[in-house]
């Protein structure tokens, strides 16, 4: 049976709205505007996967303030610092808002395991995105399903693998639109909004972590290093992606 004509279109609709969202969001300097055309141009639902960094706990500030429909949900892996729990429950207490934790599927950690053992990511390349998958990409998957448009707080400057973030495009494998608000700030623009808004930040941001994922698989860094580079420290600096973000063009990089 051949699918319905509004779901063969709904790709092509989507990558037009992508585009032209794209546009104006580049034309819009102010954080709550971008926000506010974000919800103007996407019908149905719209998702914000946060990892409580202090470039989400940023959106997480603007959606809350703008009462916005925008729904924050993140992603527990059973691996997180203890800190970024106090973050999440924190978080919660002073936006007044209840953020979905979304969990990976227990048979999938159970068989990751008894094939590589507890700490099988560190031996390859391969065994370490098999570990993502399953605590990250496979749960993303789930939360994202039945989205129309995706928020993240991915910025240009973070990494080389996302120098080209666009503010909004489509996402292919999610079929879904993903959107950037703040691609363009700099970590000095998030600390200064930080500051004047007086929001919640994880305590490890104060001790050389700008960027917090799984407590193994992260460490503090070192003066005049890049802001990811303690993030899988072992691995090849041009390949450190989990597999929640594609990489321009479209390919996911896991």
């Amino acid at each position: 049976m051949s699918a319905p004509v509004e779901e063969l279109d709904r790709p092509t609709e989507r990558k037009k709205l992508a585009e032209a969202l794209d546009n104006a969001l580049s034309s819009i300097e102010d954080l709550p505007t971008r926000i506010a055309a974000i919800e103007n141009s996407i019908d149905g639902r719209i998702l914000f996967s946060t990892s409580l960094g202090i470039e989400d706990q940023v959106l997480l500030h603007a959606i809350a303030k703008a009462r916005s429909r925008i729904e924050a949900f993140t992603l527990d892996t059973g691996r997180h610092f203890p800190e970024t729990y106090d973050i999440l429950s924190r978080s919660e207490r002073v936006f007044g808002t209840r953020i979905r934790v979304v969990f990976p599927d227990a048979g999938d950690v159970e068989d990751l395991v008894a094939r590589d053992g507890i700490f099988g990511f560190r031996y390859s390349v391969d065994q370490r995105k098999a570990c993502c998958n399953a605590r990250k990409v496979l749960p993303l998957q789930r939360a994202l399903e039945n989205a129309a448009g995706w928020v993240t707080g991915v910025r240009r400057e973070q990494s080389t693998t996302r120098g080209e973030t666009p503010f909004a495009a489509f996402d292919g494998q999610q079929n879904l639109i993903k959107i950037n608000p703040i691609a363009d700030w700099t970590l000095e623009r998030v600390e200064a909004y930080v500051a004047e808004h007086n929001v919640p930040v994880n305590a490890l941001h104060a001790h050389g972590f700008p960027s917090i994922g799984c407590q193994p698989c992260t460490r503090a860094i070192e003066p005049g290093e890049d802001i990811r580079a303690g993030r899988w420290w072992w691995e090849d600096e041009n390949r450190k992606e989990c597999g929640l973000h594609n990489r321009p063009g479209g390919s996911r990089n896991l």
